[in-house]
């Protein structure tokens, strides 16, 4: 009995002394002992670091504007808190990761089973047929900053998702098949995806074979193709990503800016290849890709003052347009024809009659306003206005989107009323982005003939196309407009590539 009762003792002795090597590797940990701070740089992605809190039993991803990291207690009630406290951690750790390339490496501790049952390219790593048993495992290809990402993910079940290194986590996450993580960056690349990053995330969804990330990013570049193709991403873009870009017959866009955009791209190629930026130098990266551009769908005044003095196509080849352009019998020409299809606007109306009154609808310089939310990503184009319920007459516009009062876009246009009680469009400059389920405010301020048709029976809710569109009322709406009747009888926007 006593020799039992000392054997529990050293028991109760070994316990408390590694007890207090944990509580010292905490202290002594950053990676515990503070919260994750993070500092986005620059980038063509919104630059707003998120934690990420994955729930394996749940589909669920819950984002947290927090930057606060595993926050240490003496005790830790559940297995995933206790599990954390290894992250980063040399305690008891079996395998060191030699991550990153030349100049940027990092030595990161690891514990075998953790990322075993996390990864079944871990697992084979570490207990398949082919397993090596080796202390330190290099891996050149996989940034250290996504790696640990990724491992926080593994043992946490949360990750840090940055705008500068989501991608580089997608990729780790990726080829150690770790589904969820590659989720949650596909989803924050999904929030994130604008006019200024949609061609570089275009190249690198289709590397990652993410078909549903490769179509938001085709809505973007369809219906803000101008925009994109100005993007200072785009020149940043493969050639096999330009080939898609520019054989695109849905973009909405003119011809000038598309061979304005394949120029920019071609004089990054050859800075990326060691060549002198010359004409010359830009025709041959350009390749075959130059006849993708349908330079006979540009005006003849914009073919003039643009391709035809660019230096980027032969004497022969500018001769053979020009001759296009003018003679009754054409050459046959290596470029398109035809000009772009573009995308179909929807139109959703949201009055089912409209009405004209002696004494209304007045304008006096007022403001009409009406709030809206889409269910699904839309591309504002314009709005349907009434016109004259007294005659023919000339009216000037000012149109406005806003979101929380603040400016999105504006723009000034003169329409002309038959007198009829059919709408007309008026279009902003460029579509806007619009996001699913955040509400946004239309305005109108008319100049014209006070007295106006107006729309009544007003919906607040309507289906258009499959997508349906809440309106509300809005405060600066000082003219009347309201969801049961008033002006801005249509929103004109883009959506999807049908």
């Amino acid at each position: 009995m006593d020799n039992l009762q000392e054997e529990i003792n050293d028991s109760r002795g070994n316990s408390e002394n590694l007890t207090g090597q944990i509580h010292d590797q905490q202290l002594n940990n950053p990676h515990l002992n503070s919260s994750v701070e993070t500092t986005p740089k620059k980038s063509s992605l919104k630059s707003k670091a998120k934690i990420v809190t994955i729930d394996r039993g749940s589909k669920d991803v819950k984002h947290s504007d927090s930057n606060d990291g595993v926050k240490l207690n003496d005790s830790k009630s559940t297995i995933r808190e206790r599990n954390a406290i290894m992250f980063n951690n040399e305690l008891m750790s079996d395998v060191y990761f030699i991550v990153g390339s030349k100049g940027a490496i990092k030595r990161i501790p690891a514990h075998k089973y953790v990322l075993a049952i996390g990864s079944s390219v871990f697992f084979a790593m570490f207990n398949g047929d082919l397993a090596e048993n080796k202390d330190e495992v290099i891996i050149p290809d996989v940034e250290p900053s996504a790696f640990l990402i990724m491992l926080k993910y593994l043992y946490c079940d949360t990750v840090c998702l940055e705008a500068d290194t989501v991608l580089a986590t997608l990729y780790a996450a990726k080829k150690y098949i770790v589904p969820y993580l590659a989720q949650a960056c596909v989803q924050f690349l999904e929030t994130s995806l604008s006019y200024k990053n949609a061609c570089i995330l275009l190249s690198q969804s289709c590397l990652f074979e993410e078909a549903d990330l490769t179509q938001r990013c085709w809505e973007v570049i369809d219906a803000q193709a101008e925009l994109a193709l100005e993007a200072d991403g785009f020149v940043d873009i493969d050639l096999s990503t330009l080939k898609a870009i520019l054989s695109r017959d849905t973009l909405n866009i003119k011809e000038t800016v598309v061979f304005d955009a394949a120029c920019r791209w071609a004089d990054a190629e050859c800075k990326r290849q060691g060549l002198q930026p010359s004409s010359r130098s830009k025709r041959i990266v350009l390749g075959e890709v130059i006849y993708l551009i349908r330079i006979p769908a540009m005006s003849l005044q914009e073919f003039a003052d643009g391709p035809a003095t660019s230096d980027i196509l032969t004497k022969e080849e500018i001769i053979d347009i020009f001759v296009w352009y003018s003679a009754t019998t054409k050459p046959v020409l290596q470029f398109p024809i035809h000009s772009r299809r573009g995308l179909t606007p929807h139109c959703c109306r949201r009055f089912q009659s409209s009405a004209y009154r002696s004494n209304q609808w007045r304008y006096r310089g007022r403001c009409d306003s009406i709030k809206f939310m889409a269910e699904k990503r839309i591309f504002l184009a314009g709005f349907g206005l009434y016109g004259s319920s007294t005659g023919a007459a000339n009216y000037s516009v000012y149109i406005k989107l806003s979101q929380n009062r603040v400016k999105l876009a504006e723009e000034t246009a003169e329409f002309f009323s038959d007198g009829c009680s059919k709408t007309f469009p008026v279009w902003f400059r460029q579509p806007i982005q619009c996001e699913p389920n955040e509400f946004y405010t239309a305005s109108a301020i008319l100049d014209g003939n006070e007295l106006s048709y107006f729309g009544q029976e007003g919906l607040a809710e309507v289906s258009c196309d499959g997508i349906a569109i809440q309106f509300q009322c809005s405060s600066d709406s000082t003219n009347g407009t309201g969801v049961q009747g008033g002006q801005i009888p249509e929103l004109i926007f883009y959506h999807g590539t049908i």
